[in-house]
């Protein structure tokens, strides 16, 4: 993989931390996207000892302009773009649609969907021109993108949005070698995923503590769906934790 290069957007902490220094263990050049570079340099100096190249670069994925260059950066770092991890997201606390501030809608919308949109539609150019042709994006949906929890619209949303990108990526990608799959992450236990080893609100109008797993799953998850040629796709996989309230009646 010495040869490859992936960008991992909300690399900074998390599941995208996680999955960058997956990648660079497996021998990925990866550049390390966020929008707090020393956060981004904290993480970039865990990865040193592996097989790949790791490099930060800040950007918020919400500006266009930033996007092109976060693109360009790679490029000119590392010659060309095989991958895209598009992770990076936000939400807000569990709160019904009309207490919900437009404002916090626009900033979930701009960076969940739009961001993603960016950064997708960067790496699609770039895969479409660089030779030899072609590349992998792999969304972040999470289980959000199916089944929502209590209060959560702009994030629910946006992520039943991130799987009609999928779906339509994965069949516009087929004549240059682009190839687009979704993993659904169910409680990987990171900072943002903290409050539910307290409690959280359920589907029966509880607060309960809920089942979480390593974040490594994810990561090792994502670095096999990287690794697969290009004519073999995994369209879409959830990783969860098994005792989580998701599958059954909530």
């Amino acid at each position: 993989m010495s040869d490859k290069t992936a960008i991992v957007t909300g690399a900074g902490t998390g599941v995208g931390k996680g999955v960058a220094l997956a990648l660079v263990e497996a021998g990925w050049n990866t550049v390390f996207c966020g929008r707090r570079k020393a956060v981004l340099d904290a993480a970039v100096a865990e990865a040193k000892g592996g097989a790949g190249k790791a490099l930060a670069v800040a950007c918020d994925i919400s500006r266009p302009e930033e996007v092109e260059a976060l693109f360009a950066r790679a490029v000119e770092a590392f010659g060309r773009v095989d991958l895209l991890f598009n992770n990076a997201g936000m939400g807000y606390k569990s709160t019904p649609i009309d207490e919900i501030p437009v404002e916090v809608w626009n900033d979930v919308v701009g960076v969940n969907l739009t961001g993603s949109f960016l950064c997708a539609r960067a790496a699609f150019g770039q895969m479409r021109r660089q030779k030899p042709q072609g590349g992998r994006i792999i969304n972040n949906g999470s289980v959000s993108a199916y089944a929502p929890r209590p209060g959560s619209v702009p994030y629910t949303a946006t992520k039943h949005a991130i799987t009609g990108l999928t779906k339509t990526l994965a069949l516009d990608g087929r004549p240059f070698d682009i190839a687009c799959g979704q993993i659904d992450i169910g409680n990987a236990l990171t900072d943002m995923a903290m409050p539910m080893t307290v409690g959280v609100p359920q589907a029966n109008g509880t607060i309960a503590a809920e089942a979480v797993m390593d974040v490594k799953h994810v990561a090792d998850a994502v670095v096999h769906m990287a690794g697969l040629p290009l004519d073999a796709n995994v369209l879409f996989m959830t990783v969860m934790a098994t005792k989580m309230p998701y599958v059954g009646r909530g």
